[in-house]
C-alpha cells in the first residue's frame, strides 16, 4: 500500500504550471507510489485560485479537478481543527491528513511548514517530500 498524503493547493499550481518539485510529487500520485488524500474544501481552495489568480477556464478547472480527483481519495473533515494561528484557513490540510491516514502534508505555504508536524504527521517541503522516493 502506497504512501498516503496530502497535497495542498500551492503544491498543485506548481506542479501544473511549471516542471519543478511539486510537478514530481505530483507524478508520485499519478504513477501510484504515493496515495493522495483530499477534502472538498481542499477542492474549493484549488478552484477558487485557479479561476482568480490564473484566469482559468470553468472547462480547464473541470479537468484539472478531474485528475485531482483520480490521483487522490476523498475524505470528509468536519472543519474543527484549530492549529494553525498564523492562517486558519490552513487547518484544513492538517485535518485532511489526520482524517486520511497520511503520514505528511506536502506544502510550500511557509505556515504550514513553520508549524513542522501535528500529531505524527509531518510537514514537508517538496524536495524533503521526494527525498523520500530517491
Amino acid at each position: 500500500m502506497p504512501d498516503r498524503a496530502v497535497s495542498d493547493a500551492n503544491i498543485w499550481i506548481s506542479g501544473l504550471l511549471w516542471r519543478g518539485r511539486p510537478y514530481q510529487c505530483l507524478l508520485l500520485a499519478s504513477a501510484g507510489l504515493v496515495q493522495l488524500v483530499y477534502c472538498d474544501a481542499m477542492a474549493a481552495e484549488l478552484s477558487g485560485k485557479l479561476r482568480r489568480a490564473f484566469g482559468f477556464s470553468e472547462n480547464h478547472i473541470r479537468a484539472v479537478l478531474d485528475e485531482f480527483r483520480q490521483v487522490s481519495e476523498r475524505v470528509e473533515i468536519t472543519g474543527d481543527l484549530r492549529v494553525v494561528t498564523d492562517d486558519p484557513d490552513d487547518d484544513k490540510f492538517i485535518e485532511c491528513a489526520v482524517a486520511g491516514g497520511a503520514a505528511c502534508v506536502v506544502s510550500g505555504d511557509n505556515h504550514l511548514l513553520d508549524f513542522g508536524e501535528y500529531q505524527g504527521v509531518g510537514i514537508l517541503s517538496a524536495a524533503e517530500f521526494l527525498a523520500r522516493f530517491t
